[in-house]
Order: C-alpha cells, then sequence, then structure tokens
C-alpha cells in the first residue's frame, strides 16, 4: 500500500518544500514533489506541520524501563517501540563498563537481535561506552570494572556482537588506546574520545590514530584551560571530530551549549540522549549497571549526585536547539539525522527525504512536538488529540 502526505512542509538537506507532498511504499520513498501527487493508496493532510528524517540517536542506554545490558531480547524491543514517540527511528544499543561476562552477555544478545516484527525503530549496531576508559572520567560508570585499552579484549567483544559494533568510547591516553585506535579505524569502527582525562596534545595525537568522534561533549572530559584545552578544546578546534552534545540543559547549560554549537555548527554536531531505563516512566529509583538511579526534576543521579545518563528525548534536545539558537529546518535536519547517517555510513538511506530512502519520516509542529512517527513505512506512532 502506497501513502502520500500532502500539503506538508518537507524538510530536506538543501532546502524546505512548504507545501509538498511525500509519496512512498513497500517502506521506501518513492516520489517528492513542490505540488500533490495524487497517487497514495492513503492520502494524509499534512497541513500546519513538518515532515523531518526520523532521527537518529548514537548513544541510548534503554527507555520505558528497559537497559541494553538487561541482554534480552525483549530489552531490545522495548527500547525499539518506545523510541518512535519522540521521533527516533533508527539507534545504537549502548553498553556501560560492567564485568566481562555482562558485556559479553549483553553483546550476544544485540548480535542474535534481527528486529524481525518489532514495530519500532531500526537497531543499527552497537556503541560500545567501556569498558576501557579513565578511571579519572568514570562519572556513573563502574570504576572496578574499568580496564586498560586491549584489541585482543576488544575482538572478544566485536565477535560476541556478531561484528555489530559501530563506535567505540574510550580513553585515548590509556595505555593501549593508541594500539586499539588504529585496530578500529582499520575496521572501519567509529573510534571516540569520552571519559578521558587526555591533554590537549594526546587528544590531537588520537586524531591522528584514528579518533573521529567525542562522546558527550564536557561530560566526564578534561575541560578547556587556557594553557591546555584539553579534550574540549580539540572537539572544538578539530575539524575531524564529529561531537555528541546532550542537551537538556542538565548535562550542559544553555550559554555552554550556545558556545559549542558556534564551534561546531551543523556541519560536526550530533544531538543524543544519553537516556537510561527511567525515560518515560515516572520519578523514582532505578537500576544501572547495579547501582540505584534517583530520577527526580528530569535529573537521574547516583547517590554521590553524579549525573547518570539522562531521560531526555531526541525531539526535546531539537526543540530547545531551535528555541534558544534559532537553528533552521536544515540545520535541525543535520543534527537530529544527517549527521549521524553519514558517520555510520548508512547516508544512503537515512537521514534524508528523497527518493531511494527509507521511509523513516517524523512529523512535527513548530515545538518539535511529535504527531507521527513512521518506521521503515510503517506506521508506528500515532499522538492522541
Amino acid at each position: 500500500m502506497s501513502v502520500e502526505y500532502q500539503n506538508v512542509r518537507i524538510v530536506q538537506t538543501d532546502r524546505t518544500i512548504e507545501k509538498g507532498s511525500v509519496l512512498f511504499e513497500e517502506g521506501e520513498i518513492r516520489n517528492v514533489s513542490d505540488s500533490p501527487l495524487n497517487r497514495g493508496d492513503t492520502v494524509i493532510d499534512g497541513e500546519g506541520l513538518s515532515l523531518f528524517p526520523g532521527f537518529i540517536d548514537v548513544h541510548i542506554h534503554g527507555a520505558n524501563g528497559h537497559d541494553v545490558m538487561d541482554a534480552t531480547p525483549e530489552a531490545l524491543q522495548g527500547i525499539a517501540e518506545i523510541l518512535p514517540e519522540e521521533g527516533t527511528t533508527s539507534f545504537l544499543a549502548t553498553t556501560m563498563t560492567q564485568s566481562p561476562e555482562n558485556i559479553e552477555r549483553a553483546l550476544h544478545n544485540v548480535g542474535s537481535f534481527t528486529g524481525e516484527n518489532v514495530k519500532g525503530a531500526e537497531m543499527l549496531g552497537v556503541h560500545l561506552e567501556g569498558p576501557f576508559i579513565s578511571g579519572k572520567k568514570a562519572g556513573a560508570q563502574p570504576v572496578d570494572y574499568i580496564r586498560e585499552p586491549s584489541v585482543t579484549k576488544f575482538e572478544t567483544y566485536r565477535k560476541a556482537s556478531n561484528d555489530t559494533i559501530r563506535l567505540v568510547t574510550l580513553a585515548p591516553e590509556e595505555k593501549g588506546g593508541e594500539e586499539l585506535i588504529r585496530h578500529l579505524k582499520a575496521r572501519g569502527i567509529i573510534a571516540s574520545m569520552g571519559h578521558t582525562d587526555a591533554t590537549f596534545d594526546e587528544a590531537e595525537a588520537a586524531v591522528e590514530a584514528g579518533v573521529s568522534h567525542v562522546t558527550h561533549l564536557y561530560n566526564q572530559m578534561s575541560g578547556l584551560h587556557h594553557r591546555d584545552p584539553g579534550v574540549t578544546g580539540a572537539a572544538f578546534t578539530d575539524p575531524r571530530l564529529m561531537v555528541e552534545l546532550i542537551v537538556d540543559h542538565i548535562h550542559s547549560r544553555k550559554e555552554a551549549v550556545g558556545i559549542a554549537y558556534r564551534q561546531l555548527t551543523d556541519k560536526r554536531t550530533l544531538l543524543i540522549t544519553d537516556a537510561m531505563r527511567a525515560k518515560c516512566l515516572p520519578e523514582g529509583t532505578y537500576d544501572l549497571g547495579g547501582q540505584d538511579v534517583t530520577v527526580k526534576n528530569q535529573k537521574a543521579i547516583l547517590e554521590d549526585g553524579t549525573l547518570a545518563g539522562s531521560i531526555l528525548t531526541l525531539s526535546k534536545a531539537a526543540s530547545l536547539m531551535k528555541k534558544h539558537l534559532h537553528l533552521s529546518d536544515q540545520e535541525l535536519l543535520a543534527i537530529t539525522s544527517g549527521n549521524a547517517a553519514g558517520e555510520l555510513g548508512v547516508g544512503h538511506r537515512k537521514g534524508g527525504i528523497a527518493p531511494g530512502k527509507d521511509a523513516d519520516l517524523v512529523l512535527v509542529d513548530d515545538e518539535f512536538n511529535v504527531h507521527a512517527t513512521w518506521c521503515r513505512g510503517e506506521l508506528v506512532y500515532e499522538r492522541k488529540e
């Protein structure tokens, strides 16, 4: 069955069609037009709303009571099925520092998860966050399980995941860091600096070795200092780095987000949530890697006050970026999907509205409230008025 949106703002990478039409069938976009096509079996009037490519979250641990580290098909299914409510149609299942056995169990689960018969977001692979990080910048990652970067151990994890690891967060200054970075680059896997106390010079050396990504800017990394700009400074100044931002105005004040965006622009920014299982649930106490996390006033914190991920949605992050920085449609498209699709090598089918791409679409109003989400041509979320 073919579906046609008419009379809708269509946000493309290079322009916005104010009253256009999009036709899709069999999970794929067939046509985009400035005027009605009148070819859909089902025709939907999108007047007053905007159609964006479905959002892509490259850093999410869990949602709606589920966590990737639960290591069950039900957990991955639960995450995939809830994400379209915020407009997310693709994601990387993100692990965390835990015992080798628990990490391998979670990776085995992800590697065997096909997503068949799941009405929801598409899992594009794994973001391995830890255990190859710095104890000085552990944050909510359990210090007892942190390990030095190791090619041998990484290969164990890669095989356990059925070769689905797409991104690895590590501390490049730790012993074995450069060797692992070079190994990841040779395998076509994104190496990211995160949970790291690297100096600016160490960060730049890591980029030369193959690092191309920065995990949750500002958080759990060496900060900007006028005599050592640290990893934050490298993220600002090195055009080879794509940079994650958690825009909830909790992990970083809105002024800090503005400073970062002026350096990064829409060319290098990726909005992420770093969300944990409490997302979409009431305030209370939840588990994160065997640790109690209290969620109150939109904050998720450990007993000692350390931030432990977020309960942020990508639609909320996009709304805040639009409201406070007055971003254009094309900037918002880039930071919610286009940049992630390009970095993950799926830009031929994700991150844009054009013939031949997946019909991953999100219908939003001016405040970025999600009205409908389509995953590969299937309506999986529709807002109830």
